[in-house]
C-alpha cells in the first residue's frame, strides 16, 4: 500500500515541477494525474498497490468536501449580500454548460456517424402507390 501511495505522490510532484517550470496555468496535481493515466494506459495494467490506494481514496472521497463546506459557512454574510448575483451566475453557467455540451455532442455524433453503416447514413426509399414516383430521402 505504501508503494502505491509513493507512486501517486511521485506523479503529483512531477506535475508540480512541470507546472512551475513551464509556467502553466494548470495545477500540478492535474498534470500529475494526466501523466499517471498516460503511464497506466501505456503499461496496460494497474499495480495492485496503486489499485488498493486508489480504492481507499475513492471510498473516502466525501471527506474532501468538508473543507469547502466549512469555507462556505464562514462566508455566509458575504453570500447573503451577493445571493442574487451568485444565483444568476449559477443559473447562467449551468445553462451555458448544458448548451455547449449538447452542441459538442451533436457535432461529435455527426462527425463520427459518417460512413459508419449507421442507419442514419443510408438512403431511405419512400414508397408511394406509384413506383415511378418513389423518392429517395435521408431520414
Amino acid at each position: 500500500m505504501i508503494r502505491g501511495l509513493v507512486v501517486i505522490l511521485i506523479f503529483q510532484g512531477l506535475g508540480e515541477i512541470i507546472s512551475k517550470v513551464l509556467g502553466l496555468p494548470i495545477p500540478g496535481p492535474v498534470i500529475g494525474l494526466v501523466l499517471l493515466l498516460a503511464t497506466l494506459l501505456i503499461r496496460g495494467k494497474i499495480d495492485p498497490d496503486l489499485d488498493m490506494v486508489a480504492s481507499a481514496f475513492a471510498q473516502h472521497l466525501g471527506l474532501l468536501f468538508i473543507p469547502a463546506a466549512v469555507g462556505v459557512v464562514m462566508f455566509v454574510p458575504k453570500l447573503a449580500d451577493h445571493g442574487l448575483a451568485i444565483a444568476v451566475v449559477l443559473v447562467v453557467s449551468v445553462g451555458l454548460a448544458v448548451a455547449v455540451t449538447s452542441l459538442c455532442l451533436k457535432w461529435l455524433s455527426k462527425t463520427f456517424d459518417k460512413g459508419s453503416g449507421h442507419p442514419s447514413d443510408q438512403d431511405t426509399v419512400i414508397a408511394t402507390d406509384r413506383p415511378d414516383r418513389a423518392k429517395t430521402a435521408k431520414p
